[in-house]
């Protein structure tokens, strides 16, 4: 997660105690009378709950879930509809997007009929409205509408989306059931919700024939001038646009938009004292909530909040009658843990969510996690800021896995050996360190959760590999997950030079030079100094999301094979099959071997 900019800060820290008057707790923010208020809005928001249904993880069981998140969620329903006793009260309650991720909690889901657990979860939440996010079209528009279409409560809202030309995503929209907008109803005032997805999303996910409006800014201002000539009091922004700060800069081209929430980027927004979850202190993007300054001088607060069902995000919003913004009350906003009741803030678990949810998917993931595939006497390292930046052993140990499988299955598909092999950091999904010890089928499905392919893509020039590689370490300082981790050959690069600019077609728009060597594991040198190299084409095995492109990764086209595993799948048989259950330091030292190293 990329950390918020030196000018960000300075902006944030000047902004609160000259714009924003504080008085009792309460957030002024432009710079009209607590008095005016007419409605306490409290807008409730999840983000990027990609099917973490069970628990926050290892180490941190006590936190997280969807049972003990579904009871928060409405004890805070609850508490908002009695915050004041001036004015009415009201709650929306809004996700961001990514509601599911591949895995073994969504393959669970995959193995019942619809509707899936992550569905029932958005149910038993009573999630008003939800943005679309670039994950939910991982599997593909089918999968995507059966999910919306499963939904009885929760409506989903994208202006910068057209899903005309996908039949199934379109019978969602003529049923009510996907729009650009929505408008919920609340004490007799009217609150337009506006829904955007990244404009990146042909690129990282699989939308097929969805088509994409790459001016997100235009398509949300339509949107919001048309609620506005309908006479909506209040307008909301549910967004997923992979980082808040791309929300930051879109709210200053906008104007009428009172709240926007943010989502893709899982940010943590928190002020002193709220209470976190342990290990979460450092992780802290900024305080709760960001401003932006809109096109008209106001301001606008920014929230989102870290995913995978650990926290719910409050915000509580005074309004007057004209739907102006009036004041935020800081003392119940921000923040709130989801953690069991061994702590004071803590709660049971919602026993219709554990009965119908956790109790299934975790008899489901603990025969995964109870089939012991190999032993490690090295910690395996997939965490995302790092799989994104920089070699890795768990990085190499996929790669590996990719690179082997290829060329074991290449005579029985017909398709040359492969010389080298590519993993995008943004398919390796752990988010952590394996401990040295038992390696379990689980860890495997952790490690890489989606529904790709091994595939092999023979005839690749070395003028173009080179431009592959220049798209892999273009965005390296974004933390971007077009990021390689890579076997058969190593790679330096200088992270100063001129970053590649590559289109979705895999068009190069602007020549990268910051590849300086790539030489394969018997010795050949594809670049030098910088230069390609004359010699023979070169077999690439990777997975089938970068070879059509995804990750913008310029394969533009090429003809491809897929060989008939998963990732998962392949990962699986490597570490079996050719490494016979044992991972050490000879072949996986910690902090890599060097395949990848990166200048200045």
């Amino acid at each position: 997660m990329k950390a918020p900019s030196l000018l960000r800060c300075i902006a944030a820290a000047l902004l609160l105690p000259t714009s924003i008057g504080v008085a009792e707790n309460i957030q002024q923010p432009n710079g009209k009378s607590i008095g005016d208020v007419s409605l306490w809005l409290t807008v409730l928001h999840i983000n990027d709950s990609e099917s973490q249904l069970i628990d926050a993880g290892s180490g941190l069981e006590d936190f997280g879930g969807v049972s003990r998140e579904v009871r928060k969620m409405a004890l805070l329903r609850n508490e908002a509809l009695s915050y004041s006793s001036t004015g009415a009260n009201a709650a929306v309650i809004i996700s961001s997007g990514d509601n599911y991720l591949a895995g073994p909690e969504f393959n669970a889901s995959q193995a019942k009929p619809s509707p899936s657990y992550d569905a029932i979860a958005l149910h038993l939440n009573r999630v008003d409205v939800s943005a679309i996010g670039n994950h939910e079209f991982d599997f593909g528009p089918d999968v995507l509408a059966d999910f919306i279409g499963s939904q009885t409560r929760t409506q989903f809202v994208t202006a910068n989306l057209d899903f005309s030309m996908e039949p199934a995503l379109q019978a969602q929209v003529e049923a009510g059931n996907i729009a650009p907008s929505i408008t919920l109803t609340r004490n007799g005032r009217n609150i337009g919700v506006v829904g955007a997805t990244t404009p990146e999303l042909a690129s990282i996910s699989s939308p097929r024939d969805v088509i994409i409006n790459d001016d997100v800014a235009t398509a949300v201002q339509a949107e919001v001038d048309q609620l506005l000539a309908d006479g909506t009091d209040i307008i909301i922004l549910t967004s997923h646009l992979q980082s808040i700060e791309e929300d930051l800069d879109l709210i200053a081209t906008l104007h009428g938009v009172d709240i926007a929430i943010a989502g893709g980027g899982d940010e943590l927004l928190s002020n002193p004292g709220d209470l976190l979850i342990p290990g979460d202190e450092a992780a802290v993007y900024g305080p709760y909530p960001l401003y932006a300054v809109d096109a008209e001088g106001r301001n606008v607060p920014i929230i989102t909040t870290s995913g995978a069902y650990r926290y719910i995000g409050r915000l509580v919003t005074g309004f007057d009658d004209s739907g102006e913004l009036v004041a935020i009350d800081m003392a119940d906003s921000g923040p709130v843990r989801v953690a069991s009741n061994a702590y004071d803030d803590g709660v049971g678990r919602d026993n219709t969510a554990e009965m119908i949810i956790a109790k299934p998917i975790n008899a489901y993931v603990e025969d995964l996690d109870t089939t012991i595939i190999a032993t490690s006497t090295v910690a395996l390292d997939g965490v995302r800021g790092n799989v994104r930046t920089m070699e890795t052993n768990q990085g190499n140990l996929i790669a590996d896995s990719l690179l082997s499988e290829a060329q074991r299955l290449a005579a029985s598909f017909g398709v040359p050996p492969a010389d080298i092999a590519l993993q995008n950091g943004g398919g390796i999904r752990n988010d952590s360190v394996i401990a040295a010890g038992d390696i379990t089928l689980l860890n495997t499905f952790d490690m890489v959760p989606f529904s790709n392919f091994l595939s092999v893509i023979p005839g690749i020039s070395r003028a173009q590999f080179k431009e592959i590689m220049e798209n892999a370490v273009s965005r390296v300082e974004q933390v971007n997950g077009r990021f390689a981790q890579v076997a058969g050959f190593t790679i330096a690069y200088d992270a100063s030079a001129q970053a590649q600019d590559v289109d979705d077609a895999g068009t190069v728009l602007v020549e990268g030079h910051r590849v300086q060597s790539i030489m394969l594991d018997d010795g050949t040198m594809i670049v030098d100094n910088g230069d390609v190299i004359d010699g023979p084409d070169l077999t690439v095995a990777t997975i089938n999301f970068l070879a059509n492109g995804g990750d913008q990764y310029p394969f533009r086209g090429a003809p491809y094979t897929t060989l008939g595993l998963t990732y998962q799948q392949a990962l699986q048989n490597y570490i079996i099959n050719t490494l016979g259950g044992s991972i050490d330091a000879t072949g996986y030292p910690e902090g890599g071997e060097g395949r990848i190293v990166r200048l200045n």
